[in-house]
């Protein structure tokens, strides 16, 4: 308690540095809150922002590497096949022989490497003399 002359006061507080604390919590509130509803709109627009999923998450392993080959000219080396995609040479191998068994690719032996040909993008020297030059 306080006391002045005659009078008696309750404990009176100084609010000087009280009332700058008080300030600086509520704008630290103030402040997460507006970080925290920044960031739940931000999330809530990535998902909306690309509703369209992205081809090349549902292609089978088949369609990638023809897609691959297509995107390099119909033609590819399988060296460089197996450097672009996360398989094993062997995978690669089996995946190009099926799609050869199917007439789906042609593969050429050049020296020690594959060449690996859509179909209508062979060399043309791979051509027999009686195939049309535009095939």
């Amino acid at each position: 308690m306080v006391v002045r002359s005659s009078h008696v006061y309750p404990l009176q507080i100084e609010w000087g540095p009280h009332l700058a604390a008080l300030v600086g919590i509520l704008a630290l509130a103030l402040l997460s809150g507006v970080l925290i509803a920044r960031n739940r709109f931000a999330s809530h627009n990535a998902l909306v922002a690309d509703p369209k999923p992205r081809p090349e998450e549902f292609l089978t392993d088949r369609e990638k590497v023809k897609q691959l080959v297509r995107e390099n000219g119909g033609r590819m080396k399988q060296s460089k096949i197996v450097d672009s995609v996360d398989w094993s040479k062997a995978k690669v191998s089996r995946l190009l022989a099926e799609l050869e068994d199917e007439g789906q690719i042609t593969k050429f032996r050049l020296g020690r490497e594959n060449l690996v040909c859509l179909p209508g993008h062979e060399p043309t020297a791979s051509r027999t003399p009686e195939q049309p030059k535009s095939e």
